[in-house]
C-alpha cells in the first residue's frame, strides 16, 4: 500500500487550479471547466469508471486484464487485486465503459443466481460512486484551487408567475442578475409571449455565461416551474455551456425509505452550478436555531441584507400588482435577486470551501450530509490512492444493540443569575484524538488522519480569523476554511456510528467515544461541584453553571481554566460566555439573559415554527421579566393579554399560526376521510387547492370552530387579517397551556395557578404577588 500524506486525504494531489464544474458520463468522458485569467476554458479528457467489488464472480464469463495500474490501462476490463482482509471489497475494476461493466456484471450476476439482477444497488459485493465522482477521486483533483468566491461568476434568476402549480399557472416575469453588475427584467403579460420570454433567458445565460445559477427555492419551485412551462410549449431548454450536454436534467436525492426527500426534485446543467440558498439557510438554522423563518425576505431581515428601499408584495398579490402597477414589480422582483446574491454571500463560503477538499460537484456540497455526503468520499479517495481494499457494505446493524449515547444532565430547573458556561471544545473528535479511536474496518488509519489535520488546520484558520481586520476578503477566507473544517470533524463520530449507512461504521468504536465522553463530561461536574458553584445542566454541547454574585469575568475564567488544567492533554475546556441570568426548563431548552439586555431563547419545548404571535410576544414579555425577577410584571404581562383577548383588542393575525405544509394536494385529499388538519381544511374553505410543499401559510380558528386562511400581505400595506372574530376560549388555553406553561418551572405549583389564572384575577386565598418567591437555582 502507498504511504499516505495527511494533505493529499484532505485536499486531493492533483494541483490542477481554477477548476469551476465537471461534467462526466458513465462511458469515461469528462468535461473540466476552468477559470484561467478571468476567463472559462473547457478540457475535454477520458477517465477509467471503476468500482469495488469483493470478488471477481460476476466477470468470469468475461477476459479481464490484470493489471497493477487499472484506472490507466487501455484493455476493456482490467482489475488490481487490492491489499486487504478476505472481507473486504479487494477488487478495483475499471472499463472503457461504465456502462458496459455495469451490464457484464448484472449479465454474470444473473446468470450466477439463476434469476435477472436489474441493478447493482440489489448486490452486496459492490461499492460504487457516481461518474463524476469517480473521475475526481481517481484523479486527486478539487474544485476551485487557487479561486475565492468573487472570483466565481454567479447569476441570481428568480420567476413571478400567475400560480403556484405550472400547470395552472405561466412565468409571466423573471428577473436576472448576476455579480458582474449585469440586471434585466424579462416580461411576458400575455401567454403568448411566455415562450419568448423562455428563450430569452436562455440566451442571456449562454451569452454571459456564469458558473453558477441561484436562487432561493431553486429546486422546489423555479426551475421545477421552468421545466413544465418549457415542455408545454415545445422549447429545449438550452442552458449547458456549448461543450457538453445544453439541457436542464431532472436528478432525485435522499435515502430510498425517505419518501418526503425521493420526492423533492433535484437539477443539473453541464458546466454550471445549481445552488439553492434554501439549502444554506437550513443548514445555518439546523446550527443556529435563530432564524424566524426559511423565507427568503425573513432570512434577508433578520441578517441585515434587506436594503432600506426594499419593495414587498404579498405572494397572492403580486400578479394584480403588476396589473396596475408593473414597475412596483419590476422593482420588488429585482430585490428577490440581489437578496439572493447577498444571502449566498454571507452563507455559501463554507460550502465553497469544501469543495476544495471533498470530490463532489459544488452544487452537491452545499446540501450533502457531512458524514455520508462529504467525508466518505474523502475515505474513499484515500482507499483508493493507497490502492488499499475498503470494507464491504454493511447490509445489517443485528446483534450490536442500541448505540450508547453521551452524557446529558439536568441538575436543576429554574431561574439561576450570574451564570456561566463553559464548553469542551469539539468533544467527540478530540477524545477521538487522544485516544485513537477509529474504525476498526478503517485499516489505513485515515479518518483518524483526517480529524488530526483538519483539527491542526481549523485552529490555524480560526485564529487567523481572529487576527485579520474585521470584514477583510483575508478574515472571510480563514473563517469559511474553519467553518467547512468544524463541519467535516463534528461529523467524523456520528459517522462511526451510523450503522449500515456508512462505509466505514463501527458502533464499538462510537460506543467508545461517547464513553470517554461521558466519562470526560462527569469529572467536569464533579470538579465544578467541589468549587462549590451551582450546576444547572450539562452535555457535550458544555455545561451551564451559576457562580455567586460577587464574582466578575476574570474570576470565572479562572475557575475555567483551573477545570481545564485537570483535564488530559489535548482535551480543552473553553470558557464560552457569561449571563445576567438563566431560565432553565428542561435538558436544552432554556432561556438567557445576556448582560446586554438580549433575550436568547434555546429548545423545540420553549420557541416553535407554529407559535402564535400573541403568544410569543406574551412569552419574551414574560421571560425577560422572568429573569430581572419582576413577578408582578410577569403577571402584569399575563393579565394585559387575558384582557386583550377577552375584549378582542387582538386581531387574527395575531393569534393566527403559521404552518408548513408537508402534504401536496392529493396527500392531503387521501388522507383526509382519516383526519383532518386545520391548516389544509383553511386552504380548502378558502378556495384553495393548489398549494406547494413547504408552502408556510397562516390560519386561525373562529368562535364557530371554523379555520380561516390569512394570505400574507406585502410590508406597510393595510392588512388583511384585522379581523377579531378568533375563539376566545380557546385561545385563553393556548395562552396558558402552551405559553405560561413553558414558566411553570420557575414557581411553586400553587403560585403558578394563582399567577397564570384565565380570569387574570387572584382568588381570595391566593399569595399576594408581592410575596411570591421564583424557584431559584443557587450556589453553595
Amino acid at each position: 500500500m502507498q504511504t499516505l500524506n495527511a494533505d493529499e486525504l484532505l485536499f486531493g494531489w492533483d494541483p490542477t487550479p481554477g477548476i469551476v464544474s465537471v461534467w462526466a458520463d458513465r462511458d469515461g468522458r469528462v468535461l473540466v471547466w476552468r477559470r484561467v485569467d478571468g476567463r472559462v476554458v473547457c478540457e475535454r479528457e477520458r477517465f477509467r469508471p471503476w468500482l469495488f467489488a469483493a470478488n471477481l464472480n460476476d466477470l468470469a464469463h468475461l477476459s479481464v486484464e490484470r493489471s497493477a495500474s487499472p484506472l490507466d490501462s487501455r484493455a476493456p476490463f482490467s482489475v488490481r487485486e487490492l491489499d486487504g482482509p478476505e472481507d473486504h471489497c479487494r477488487f478495483l475494476i475499471t472499463a472503457q465503459s461504465g456502462r458496459l461493466l455495469e451490464r457484464s456484471l448484472l449479465d454474470g450476476a444473473s446468470r450466477r443466481l439463476g434469476r435477472t439482477v436489474a441493478s447493482l444497488y440489489d448486490l452486496s459485493d459492490y461499492y460504487r460512486v457516481g461518474a463524476v465522482e469517480q473521475y475526481l477521486i481517481a484523479t486527486g483533483r478539487v474544485s476551485f484551487r487557487g479561486l475565492v468566491f468573487d472570483d466565481l461568476q454567479r447569476m441570481q434568476i428568480d420567476f413571478e408567475t400567475t400560480a403556484l402549480d405550472p400547470q395552472q399557472g405561466r412565468i409571466f416575469m423573471a428577473a436576472i442578475r448576476d455579480n458582474r453588475g449585469f440586471e434585466l427584467v424579462l416580461e411576458a403579460p400575455d401567454i403568448e409571449h411566455e415562450p419568448a420570454l423562455i428563450s430569452e433567458l436562455c440566451a442571456i445565460v449562454r451569452r454571459c455565461d456564469p458558473d453558477i445559477i441561484e436562487n432561493h427555492n431553486l429546486f422546489g419551485f423555479d426551475l421545477l416551474f421552468l421545466e413544465e412551462r418549457a415542455r408545454v410549449h415545445g422549447l429545449p431548454l438550452d442552458l449547458g455551456r456549448p461543450e457538453g450536454p445544453r439541457g436542464l436534467t431532472r436528478v432525485y436525492e435522499g435515502p430510498a425509505d425517505d419518501q418526503e426527500a425521493k420526492r423533492r426534485h433535484r437539477y443539473t446543467i453541464a458546466g454550471r452550478e445549481l445552488i439553492d440558498t434554501l439549502d444554506a439557510v437550513r443548514r445555518h438554522d439546523f446550527v443556529t436555531r435563530d432564524l424566524p423563518s426559511h423565507r427568503l425576505k425573513d432570512v434577508a431581515r433578520h441578517f441585515g441584507i434587506a436594503a432600506p428601499e426594499r419593495v414587498y408584495i404579498a405572494g397572492a398579490a403580486v400578479l394584480e400588482t403588476y396589473r396596475q402597477n408593473p414597475e412596483l414589480v419590476r422593482r420588488y422582483a429585482l430585490g428577490d435577486v440581489a437578496e439572493v446574491d447577498a444571502l449566498s454571500r454571507r452563507l455559501a463560503a463554507p460550502a465553497f470551501a469544501l469543495a476544495g477538499m471533498a470530490p463532489r460537484r459544488y452544487e452537491r456540497l452545499t446540501y450533502a450530509g457531512p458524514a455520508m455526503g462529504i467525508l466518505e468520499p474523502m475515505l474513499i479517495r484515500a482507499y483508493v490512492r493507497a490502492g488499499a481494499a475498503p470494507p464491504l457494505p454493511a447490509t445489517t446493524d443485528s446483534g450490536l444493540g442500541p448505540h450508547a449515547g453521551g452524557g446529558l444532565h439536568l441538575f436543576a430547573a429554574g431561574i439561576a443569575e450570574h451564570v456561566v458556561k463553559a464548553d469542551v471544545a469539539s468533544l467527540y473528535p478530540s477524545l477521538m484524538d487522544v485516544y485513537a479511536i477509529g474504525p476498526a474496518c478503517d485499516r489505513l488509519g485515515a479518518l483518524l488522519t483526517i480529524v488530526r489535520r483538519l483539527t491542526e488546520l481549523r485552529l490555524f484558520h480560526k485564529q487567523a480569523a481572529r487576527d485579520a481586520i474585521p470584514g477583510s476578503l483575508e478574515g472571510g477566507h480563514h473563517n469559511a476554511l474553519q467553518a467547512a473544517m468544524k463541519l467535516i470533524i463534528n461529523s467524523a463520530y456520528g459517522y462511526m456510528g451510523a450503522g449500515t449507512m456508512a462505509l466505514f461504521a463501527d458502533r464499538h468504536a462510537a460506543d467508545e467515544v461517547t464513553r470517554h465522553g461521558r466519562a470526560v463530561l462527569e469529572h467536569v461536574v464533579g470538579e465544578l461541584r467541589q468549587r462549590g458553584v451551582a450546576l444547572i445542566e450539562a452535555d457535550t454541547d458544555g455545561v451551564f453553571f451559576a457562580v455567586p454574585p460577587t464574582w466578575d469575568a476574570e474570576r470565572e475564567r479562572e475557575l475555567v481554566a483551573e477545570v481545564a488544567a485537570t483535564l488530559p492533554a489535548r482535551i480543552r475546556l473553553e470558557y464560552e460566555g457569561r449571563y445576567q441570568a438563566m431560565f432553565s426548563h428542561e435538558v436544552k431548552n432554556y432561556a438567557l439573559l445576556t448582560y446586554q439586555g438580549h433575550l436568547i431563547v434555546r429548545g423545540a419545548a420553549m420557541r416553535s415554527s407554529r407559535s402564535e404571535p400573541f403568544g410569543e410576544r406574551f412569552l419574551k414579555q414574560a421571560l425577560g421579566c422572568l429573569m430581572r425577577n419582576d413577578v408582578l410584571g410577569v403577571q402584569a404581562a399575563f393579565v394585559e393579554t387575558v384582557t386583550a383577548l377577552r375584549e378582542r383588542k387582538l386581531t387574527a393575525g395575531d393569534v393566527a399560526t403559521r404552518v408548513r405544509l408537508s402534504k401536496t394536494p392529493s396527500a392531503y385529499a387521501s388522507a383526509r376521510t382519516r383526519q383532518r388538519e386545520a391548516a389544509y381544511e383553511a386552504l380548502l374553505a378558502a378556495g384553495r387547492n393548489d398549494w406547494a410543499q413547504g408552502e408556510r401559510v397562516r390560519h386561525y380558528r373562529t368562535s364557530s370552530g371554523r379555520q380561516i386562511w390569512l394570505p400574507d400581505v406585502a410590508e406597510g400595506e393595510a392588512r388583511n387579517d384585522d379581523a377579531n372574530d378568533y375563539d376566545i376560549d380557546y385561545y385563553l388555553d393556548t395562552l396558558v397551556t402552551s405559553y405560561a406553561g413553558r414558566l411553570r418551572k420557575a414557581f411553586t405549583p400553587d403560585d403558578f395557578d394563582s399567577i397564570f389564572r384565565r380570569s387574570g384575577q387572584l382568588g381570595l386565598f391566593d399569595k399576594p404577588i408581592e410575596q411570591v418567591r421564583l424557584v431559584r437555582i443557587e450556589p453553595t
